[in-house]
C-alpha cells in the first residue's frame, strides 16, 4: 500500500463492538486476567498493556502510523516535541560523549545541547548548514556518538545534505538523528538517506489544526529500545486523547501538506517580487541558496516561508499589526496562517551573536502558511507590507 493509504487504514484492532472509527482508550491502567499474567507482563515474557505511562492502544496506533509513514521499525510517543528531542539525546548519550550538530536549530534544542547536556559532561561541536563534507568529517572526534540536525531548519530554512551526513555516520558508526518536523513524512523521509532516528513535534503538521501537543521518535529498534526504557522511567508520556487526535489527523496529512506547500510557494513567489520586501526565503524558490539540494531530498518545499523587512522591530510590528487574516503566534503548522518574529519570540533566549550566526535579524518574519485561499493571503501580506512602509515613512 502507498503511504497515504497506510495512514488511513492503519487502526487499533476492532473490539467486540465492531466500531468503524478507532476507539479512544482513555484509561490510566489495565487489568490482568490473573496474577500469573501480571507477573508475565512485568517480566516482559508476555506482551500487553499495564499502565498508560508505559503503553496504551491509542498511543500505539499513532506510533504505528508514523513508523509506516517514515519507514521505521519502531517508535516512542511523548507529551511534547521537545520531550521527543530531549529523549532522543538523553537516552543514548552519556557523560564523556560528544555530539555534532548543525548550528541552525530551534531555540529549545539549542538550549538542551548547550545548557543541559553540557552539565552532564556531554560536549558538542556546531557546524553551519552549508558546511562541506570535509568540515563535517573533521568535526567527528573519537568520542563522538551522535549527529543531530534539522532540515529545513527553524526558522532560517537552512538545509543539510542528508545523503552526505548519512555517509559520514555510517563510516564512523554514529547515530544519525534528524528532526523532520518542518517537512513532515509527507514531503521527506530521512531514513532513505541513512537516518537512524527521526524526531517530530507532532504538535505541528501531524496535528495540523493547533489543538494538541505531542512528540514522537521513530527509528531503529536497537535505539528505540533504549528510548522506551528512558521514557518509561522518566514519564514524558503522550496522553491517549492527544494520540487519538493525532492519529486521526495523520489520515489527511498528505492532502494538507500538498496544499500547504502549494500556497507557500505562491505566496513566496509573490512576496519575492515586492520591492519593499528585502529578502524572501523558501526551499523551492530558485533563489534559495540550497534549491538544488531541496529538490533532491524533498518532494515539495513545505509550509514555512521567511521574509525580511528593513527597519528593525518597529517595521516588523507595523507589518504584523496590519495583517487581517494571519494570526500572531509563536506556533506553526496550523490550517490557519501564522506569523511570528523569531528574534523576539522563539529564539529570544539566544545571544545576539548566536542570532546573527543563524541569520535571525530583528526584521525576520517566519510565516507558517495555512490552507486559506492563497489569493486572500497574497492580498493580506502585500497590503501589510505597504501599510508598514507608509507608517515607517510617516514616522
Amino acid at each position: 500500500m502507498k503511504k497515504q493509504t497506510k495512514a488511513i487504514r492503519t487502526q487499533t484492532k476492532k473490539t467486540h463492538f465492531r466500531e468503524h472509527s478507532t476507539p479512544l482508550f482513555l484509561t490510566s491502567s489495565f487489568t490482568f486476567e490473573s496474577a500469573e499474567q501480571g507477573k508475565a507482563l512485568f517480566e516482559e515474557t508476555e506482551e500487553g498493556n499495564i499502565y498508560s505511562r508505559f503503553s496504551n492502544p491509542t498511543v500505539q496506533e499513532f506510533v504505528d502510523k508514523v513508523c509506516l509513514l517514515e519507514d521505521c521499525e519502531d517508535g516512542v510517543a511523548t507529551a511534547t516535541g521537545m520531550a521527543a528531542v530531549f529523549a532522543s539525546m538523553a537516552a543514548l548519550l552519556k557523560s564523556g560523549d560528544h555530539i555534532v550538530a548543525c548550528r541552525a536549530l530551534f531555540g529549545s534544542a539549542h538550549q538542551v545541547i548547550t545548557q543541559i547536556l553540557s552539565k552532564w559532561g556531554i560536549t558538542y561541536t556546531y557546524l553551519d548548514a552549508d558546511a562541506s563534507e570535509s568540515d563535517w568529517e573533521a568535526a567527528v572526534q573519537p568520542n563522538t556518538r551522535m549527529v543531530y540536525l534539522e532540515t529545513p531548519s527553524n526558522p532560517g530554512l537552512d538545509l543539510v545534505d542528508l545523503a552526505m551526513i548519512g555517509r559520514i555516520c555510517k563510516k564512523h558508526n554514529l547515530i544519525f538523528n534528524v528532526d523532520n518536523c518542518f517537512a513532515s513524512p509527507a514531503l521527506q523521509n530521512p531514513v532513505e538517506f541513512g537516518a537512524d532516528l527521526i524526531v517530530h513535534s507532532a504538535t505541528k503538521y501531524m496535528d495540523g489544526q493547533g489543538r494538541v501537543l505531542g512528540g514522537i521518535v521513530v527509528g531503529k529498534k536497537e535505539y528505540i529500545k533504549e528510548l522506551r526504557f528512558f521514557c518509561r522511567q522518566t514519564g514524558p508520556s503522550m496522553s491517549p486523547f492527544n494520540a487519538w487526535v493525532l492519529s486521526k489527523s495523520l489520515e489527511t496529512l498528505h492532502l494538507r501538506m500538498e496544499k500547504h506547500a502549494s500556497n507557500a510557494l505562491k505566496l513566496a513567489t509573490a512576496l519575492e517580487k515586492h520591492s519593499d520586501v528585502k529578502k524572501v526565503k523558501y526551499p523551492f524558490l530558485e533563489s534559495h541558496p540550497q534549491y538544488n539540494l531541496a529538490k533532491r531530498q524533498m518532494s515539495a518545499g513545505g509550509a514555512i516561508v521567511t521574509i525580511e523587512l528593513e527597519g528593525g522591530f518597529e517595521r516588523v510590528a507595523g507589518f504584523m499589526d496590519a495583517l487581517e487574516i494571519a494570526s500572531l503566534s509563536s506556533n506553526l503548522g496550523d490550517t490557519r496562517t501564522i506569523v511570528t518574529n523569531p528574534y523576539t519570540t522563539t529564539h529570544a533566549k539566544l545571544k545576539p551573536d548566536e542570532k546573527l550566526a543563524l541569520g535571525i535579524t530583528e526584521g525576520l518574519i517566519r510565516i507558517s502558511v495555512g490552507l486559506e485561499d492563497v489569493e486572500d493571503l497574497i492580498e493580506d501580506f502585500t497590503n501589510a507590507v505597504e501599510v508598514s512602509v507608509k507608517s515607517d515613512i510617516l514616522e
